[in-house]
């Protein structure tokens, strides 16, 4: 396992202090989420790694062949690469709660991740993910604290597809926990809320 496998901005968590990884947006890089990760929990250790495809100049972690199509052979690898980033991150800092969160194509690739390996987190935020394949049933979902986030007007993620996710993941057993708005792909201030309190509601 390797911490290198991504470029990255980091820094080290306080003692007790969680470790927060932020995904980025398609065009993003590591520096998008990163001071809000830090405004959001404070002392808190941070990792956030730039996607290693470029889409006409755009950054994101995996490809795709068109709008909400997927190239599945590439997120089967970018998930096995990113499993393996985290895995080396959180063996760094033993002893530290692993929170995540991830906006638009970083909460897909999130999403994979944590759909595989739910271990890996202690808590995640999904914000505006649009899941695509196949879920087969997860019972190492239960109880495992998750927030889904989704705009009602969302050219890119439709709200019946955060509709779907939310329920999947509530028939898991998960603790899952919403913030739809009225807009569209845009983050707006409810779901940094939303994310705020349930990244500090464990320490």
């Amino acid at each position: 396992m390797s911490t290198d496998l991504y470029q990255a901005r980091t820094s080290a968590p306080d003692p007790a202090r969680p470790l927060v990884f932020a995904f980025h947006g398609t065009g993003g890089d590591e520096n998008q989420l990163f001071e809000l990760a830090s405004q959001i929990v404070p002392g808190a250790g941070v990792v956030s790694p730039r996607g290693d495809v470029s889409e006409g100049g755009a950054a994101r972690f995996f490809r795709r062949t068109g709008e909400g199509v997927y190239d599945m052979d590439d997120l089967a690898r970018a998930t096995a690469k990113m499993t393996a980033f985290v895995a080396a991150h959180r063996a760094a800092h033993p002893g530290h709660p692993v929170y995540a969160f991830g906006y638009s194509n970083g909460a897909n690739i999130l999403a994979s991740v944590f759909l595989k390996r739910p271990d890996l987190f202690d808590r995640v935020g999904l914000l505006h993910p649009l899941v695509t394949w196949g879920l087969a049933p997860n019972p190492a979902l239960e109880d495992r604290p998750v927030l889904v986030t989704a705009g009602r007007r969302d050219p890119i993620t439709p709200l019946p597809m955060s509709e779907q996710l939310i329920a999947w993941l509530k028939a898991q057993g998960a603790d899952v926990q919403t913030d739809v708005h009225d807009g569209g792909h845009e983050l707006r201030n409810t779901e940094l809320t939303a994310l705020t309190r349930l990244f500090g509601g464990q320490h």
